[in-house]
């Protein structure tokens, strides 16, 4: 790793005066081409993606013409609407009819999910060229922290344990000689709740944020990858990187970038609070940032798709940059400007374009400190010796606030109309603003951006940084001059020089083949290495543990424990019920109390954390030692990209613990206790409360670290001192499969050289027992996939991680190659949220093979999504033999599914699949299915044709290839994964 991407050790407050000089130095070596005078040897720029739609939702500016008055505007920021508390977005009405929403679902929704695809409609509209390419639309949804119905749904499900404590003081207590029934009390209390907070069968979709861009899907009939995304404040920046590697890879043409922030319930304020985040204005200490409300959303094109379809541009991306800054312990902001530095010499090399060309620089880091402090001085040195007042800085957060997981996209939508206009906006009097010595000037007054006076088009950079570390640079330009097309890079050209800078690959769709709207060709999707794994399920410790559970013929499903699943309260056998289950069976898996051995995690920090955190420690751990070498020898910039549900258990349970007073508002207005004075009421409360205990602090620096969903990837990176940057996935069931492929997208582009990707997620719990059942989910017995009886899933807990390398690296480093990733193909129904669709899995299927340089014919095992649902199992095997069952000239396809010893594991499934075929491919041993009794009459195997075994077999090899495997995850709201894996160079190993 060369100088000036090493982590820069700055616990301090100052940042030095070499870090400055060291990013100086990296900006002037690596950027010095001009934008007509680019080095022959490197390959040409990236081509850039146009910004052809917009859309904005913020109080006091509904919709973007709203915002650029807003922007522009002098003096104080204006209010929001009627109603409306500062920051806050009020009643914004949404009609749900237009989007074909029945009723009864809308009332299970989230209020973030209404809003975003108002927000999506929005941007749609606004696109004045040719109508989309809707099967080939990526929805990129972004968003951070718990949802209202996320907190709804989990206090009504723990307030069945207080009307239940209620209940029992009621009836030991002083109170039981006073006629008061305890029981008819709690049940009044259940009820109250019901009301209060709502309780539907949709509830368990309604609250997942990965119905969000499955409803925009649906809505607008996007048949392309459909994700939701969460890396803290860089939430946006790390959609629009993925957003921008799809599109240069072929794999979309258009992406909708939906991201939006909503101060949701208690706990956010209090845990960012103590992070130094204002919970209001004035509350904190002055300058503190203030939490505010927001959505935005952008439709992307490569720019030479929107010249064709004649679409208007506001401006073009030409790169999202990212770096992180691994820092065990709390998670805080980056102090390091050499970190900043890198993360802008990356974007300039990318963009092919230098730092002087840029003259508006949209900052992130006002008035927070040392962070503000820090961004600043990257600033100066990355534009050393531009002429005095060239470069106006600003920031989006004097109008608007810090909209959290929204800040990026409201940075880029500020710049992008700013270059639209062709106007700089003002900065806000009273705003903290950046250094105004040598280049910089803060405008006070919107000003005229005059052109430049050799003819390079306007620009500009949008900064940010996250709470977990990460850095971001992202350089726009202005849509009035187009370059030529950049030519195709050579297969085996690299970006930087030498392996530190990183070795990072361009798009791979350069030149002519960018203009194209053919899925990728064959053969040219570069192939991905997996370098070391590990996994945990039921019974099984570690990767080994789980391939002996897959050759022992019986299942690891059996009742949950007391402690994880209150029968009392919640089982109700054969009853389809609200706030109960009809099964208490489950695969759980033990949550670890302690740190593994090698991290020094401190017990009050560990505490802190999520039990999905703790898991994917531990798995990290098994990977690396998999891995064979340290971790900190992982040269280049990586990413961790953990599929996850994005609304973590222990957010809940301490928005939980916040909500008391709730509930004892409710207690007071009980009609069963009537007859007690307010005395005898408040000292009921006050016993319930002792009774039903406190969760856990909330206001300590660590309690937000345990509720964020990428704190799984982020304590991986950090603990192990990884540069690399954290970012959680949620795709429903498909979760781990679409972390899978963001990693690999992120290798392809060039924007990581390593990667940690996987799943986890553990739903043995009450709560998606409960939400799950009231669906009709769950099996009345367990899991059988493909059988006659199959009536539902099982739940499991588990997480599966894989380190990624691109194959050519990987051979470089002399790394074992477990297993080579060869495509990962995703698509939407855009149909039903929860019933499957055997053409929408088909897509996924094809846009796979599409990649690769081979057929469905060279497959030999398909480890089966098997959600166990006779409807599910059917149209999964229908799917299949549209595409393989295209006259098979081998042997049938074998099929499989892990969920038939572990259970569904939900966001770890795909993992758990993919982690099974890794092994089988390196036992040569074809895995079984297990409890198969009977296949069920409905699977049209003969079509394929395929088998399902119930005992383990030889993996013969093939003649003159590999063996090839492929395996699938399917979502909730129609969502599809298909991943193409063969085996690696120590097979038999």
């Amino acid at each position: 790793m060369n100088r000036n991407e090493k982590l820069a050790d700055n616990d301090t407050a100052t940042v030095t005066d070499s870090a400055i000089a060291e990013a100086t130095n990296t900006i002037t070596a690596t950027a010095t081409a001009t934008d007509t005078d680019t080095a022959s040897a490197a390959p040409g720029p990236a081509e850039p993606i146009a910004i052809v739609g917009m859309s904005a939702l913020y109080p006091g500016a509904h919709g973007t013409a709203e915002l650029w008055r807003l922007l522009i505007a002098d003096g104080p920021t204006p209010r929001s609407g009627t109603g409306s508390a500062p920051g806050r977005l009020g009643d914004l009405e949404v009609d749900v009819a237009r989007f074909g929403i029945p009723p009864a679902q809308a009332a299970s929704m989230a209020r973030l999910q209404l809003l975003m695809v108002e927000a999506a409609r929005q941007c749609l509209d606004d696109v004045t060229g040719s109508d989309v390419a809707r099967e080939r639309t990526d929805v990129v949804v972004g968003t951070c922290l718990g949802l209202d119905r996320q907190y709804a749904n989990a206090l009504r499900v723990d307030g069945a344990r207080y009307a239940r404590d209620l209940a029992e003081v009621l009836a030991d207590g002083a109170w039981r000689g006073t006629g008061i029934d305890a029981h008819a009390a709690g049940q009044e209390l259940n009820d109250v709740l019901s009301r209060r907070l709502g309780a539907s069968p949709h509830d368990r979709v309604g609250e997942m944020a990965s119905t969000i861009p499955a409803r925009i899907a649906s809505a607008f009939k996007l048949r392309g990858r459909t994700v939701a995304v969460e890396s803290a404040d860089a939430t946006s920046y790390l959609a629009l990187a993925h957003a921008v590697d799809s599109l240069r890879a072929g794999l979309a043409e258009a992406v909708l970038v939906v991201v939006g922030q909503r101060d949701e319930g208690r706990l956010a304020r209090r845990a960012l609070a103590a992070k130094g985040f204002a919970a209001a204005p004035g509350e904190a200490g002055a300058g503190a940032p203030v939490l505010a409300e927001g959505l935005g959303a952008l439709l992307l094109k490569r720019r030479s798709t929107a010249e064709r379809d004649g679409d208007r541009v506001y401006a073009s991306v030409l790169d999202c940059a990212l770096r992180h800054e691994a820092r065990p312990g709390t998670f805080r902001y980056s102090l390091s400007a050499a970190h900043r530095g890198a993360a802008a010499e990356a974007a300039h090399r990318t963009a092919g374009v230098a730092p002087g060309s840029v003259r508006l620089v949209e900052c992130a880091g006002y008035g927070t400190g040392a962070v503000g402090r820090a961004e600043q001085d990257a600033i100066a040195a990355i534009h050393a010796g531009a002429p005095r007042d060239s470069v106006a800085v600003g920031t989006v957060r004097d109008r608007l606030g810090h909209t959290f997981a929204n800040a990026g996209l409201a940075g880029v939508t500020k710049a992008a109309l700013a270059l639209h206009h062709r106007t700089v906006p003002p900065v806000r009097p009273g705003t903290d603003s950046a250094p105004t010595a040598g280049p910089f000037r803060v405008p006070r007054a919107a000003e005229p951006w005059e052109p430049s006076t050799d003819g390079t088009p306007r620009r500009a950079a949008v900064v940010g940084a996250s709470l977990t570390g990460t850095v971001c640079h992202v350089l726009l330009e202005e849509a009035t001059q187009v370059g030529p097309v950049p030519p195709e890079p050579d297969a085996d050209t690299h970006r930087g020089g030498g392996r530190a800078g990183g070795t990072a690959r361009r798009g791979l769709r350069g030149g002519a083949a960018y203009a194209t709207d053919r899925e990728t060709r064959a053969g040219e999707a570069e192939p991905i290495a997996i370098v070391g794994f590990g996994g945990r399920f039921a019974d099984s410790p570690d990767a080994d543990g789980f391939w002996r559970t897959m050759l022992s013929g019986r299942d690891r499903i059996g009742p949950l424990p007391t402690e994880s699943f209150d029968r009392e309260l919640y089982h109700a056998p054969g009853a389809l019920a609200l706030g109960r289950s009809y099964t208490d069976l489950g695969a759980p898996v033990p949550v670890p109390t302690e740190p593994p051995p090698g991290l020094r995690i401190p017990p009050h920090r560990y505490a802190a954390t999520d039990a999905a955190q703790r898991l994917g420690l531990d798995v990290a751990v098994e990977l690396f030692a998999r891995y064979g070498r340290d971790p900190r020898s992982l040269e280049g910039v990586g990413t961790v990209v953990v599929g996850s549900n994005l609304g973590l258990s222990r957010e809940r349970r301490l928005h939980t613990g916040l909500c008391l007073d709730d509930l004892e508002a409710d207690v007071r207005s009980l009609g069963a206790l009537a007859a007690l004075g307010p005395d005898d009421v408040e000292a009921v409360t006050k016993l319930v409360r002792d009774r039903f205990g406190e969760p856990g602090p909330v206001d300590l620096p660590a309690t937000w670290d345990g509720c964020v969903a990428s704190g799984i990837a982020a304590l991986v990176g950090n603990e192990h001192g990884l540069d690399a940057v954290p970012m959680a996935v949620e795709a429903a069931c498909a979760s781990s499969l679409a972390a899978l492929d963001v990693a690999v997208g992120r290798l392809r582009s060039g924007g990581a050289d390593y990667a940690v990707a996987g799943g986890v997620e553990l739903p043995c719990n009450a709560r998606d027992m409960v939400l799950c059942s009231s669906l009709g989910l769950l099996s009345h017995s367990r899991i059988t996939p493909f059988d006659a009886g199959a009536d539902g899933f099982t739940p499991g807990d588990g997480c599966a991680l894989f380190l990624l390398k691109r194959l050519a690296d990987a051979h470089r480093d002399g790394d074992r190659v477990f297993g080579v990733l060869r495509a990962v193909g995703a698509s939407n129904d855009a149909k039903s949220l929860i019933a499957p669709d055997a053409g929408g899995q088909a897509q996924a299927v094809r846009q796979a093979f599409a990649q690769v340089d081979f057929g469905p014919d060279d497959v030999d095992y398909l480890e089966a999504h098997g959600t166990g649902t006779r409807l599910g199992d059917r149209v999964e095997v229908a799917a299949a033999a549209q595409v393989y069952g295209t006259g098979r000239r081998t042997a049938p396809l074998h099929i499989g599914s892990a969920k038939s010893f572990l259970g569904h594991t939900f966001a770890a499934a795909g993992a758990a699949g993919l982690l099974r075929t890794l092994q089988a491919l390196r036992r040569t041993t074809l895995p079984p299915s297990v409890n198969l009794r009977e296949l069920s009459p409905d699977l049209a195997l003969d079509a394929v044709p395929a088998r399902v075994a119930t005992e383990p077999g030889p993996w013969p090899a093939p003649a003159g290839r590999p063996r090839r495997a492929a395996v699938s995850a399917f979502g909730t709201g129609g969502i599809n994964y298909h991943l193409l894996i063969e085996e690696g160079t120590d097979a038999t190993r």
